[in-house]
């Protein structure tokens, strides 16, 4: 098995990069992408557990997109370089997550909620604070029983704590990709709330932006989608990539080296990405 696309509390999961390395060496897989939002804080770490465990490293990030309808995420998968001037592009990512944290949490207190930014920081570990550190926050304070149930009913697009992050644009998410020499691939495309038309329409747009592939294989997407996607991929010449998102227990329902239908990732999606 392989899997490109995991988190570590670089942001907003629960495993740190070694921690993370390890697990995936325990459940047989050979290939694993690191792929935090908006940062590379994590990848030096697992690049080095994974150079000493002998698995396959695939170093990436994933960025959030400017879009008018449901949410857009991009992966940059396979950087060459991510440190030095490449990340000069992501202290502006970042400060648009800070504005949105501090958004997010100023809603909580006037809700009545008590506690301190800080304690929600802490549950970061050192890493960048995102929505499920809050949901865990609203579990700490016995507002909710589980972290789902937060996003169900507070945190979600539309719910009571929502605040919707301001994002680069497709075309400076896609360079900033390449400058660090990896491949742009849309994450989990049923999240853009677009039908099986419009998507087509909008691939073959964002091909001519420098699109690499999509991301056909989600565990948030049912098998039968993903085969329509993998269709349209193949239709505008562009790469396919699986991932499971894992999160750790931020994320109970997605385990590490399966995707949708909770299907082992095949090895050949890696080769054939990087073909």
């Amino acid at each position: 098995m392989v899997d490109l696309h995991s988190h570590s509390t670089a942001s907003d999961g629960r495993l740190s990069p070694s921690e993370l390395v390890s697990l995936a060496v325990s459940r047989g897989l050979t290939a694993l992408a690191l792929t935090d939002h908006d940062t590379v804080a994590g990848l030096t770490e697992a690049a080095v557990a994974c150079s000493s465990q002998g698995l396959t490293f695939v170093p990436g990030i994933e960025l959030e997109v400017e879009t008018e309808t449901g949410e857009f995420h991009l992966l940059g998968l396979g950087l060459k370089q991510w440190e030095g001037g490449w990340t000069s592009g992501l202290p502006e990512v970042q400060a648009l997550r800070e504005d949105r944290n501090r958004k997010i949490f100023a809603k909580m207190a006037q809700a009545g909620i008590r506690g301190g930014f800080d304690e929600v920081a802490a549950l970061a570990r050192g890493g960048q604070v995102g929505r499920p550190h809050f949901a865990r926050f609203l579990v700490e304070r016995g507002k909710v029983k589980t972290i789902q149930e937060a996003f169900t009913h507070f945190l979600g697009r539309g719910q009571l704590f929502y605040e919707k992050k301001a994002a680069l644009s497709l075309q400076d998410a896609i360079a900033l990709v390449h400058r660090g020499g990896g491949l742009a691939i849309v994450a989990h495309p049923m999240s853009l709330q677009l039908s099986f038309v419009q998507m087509e329409e909008k691939f073959g747009q964002w091909k001519e932006l420098g699109l690499d592939g999509i991301e056909a294989w989600h565990p948030g997407t049912e098998p039968r989608y993903c085969r329509r996607l993998e269709g349209l991929a193949a239709r505008w010449g562009l790469k396919v990539s699986a991932g499971s998102d894992f999160h750790g227990d931020n994320r109970p329902d997605r385990k590490l080296g399966l995707t949708a239908g909770a299907r082992p990732i095949d090895p050949a999606v890696l080769e054939e990405l990087f073909s």
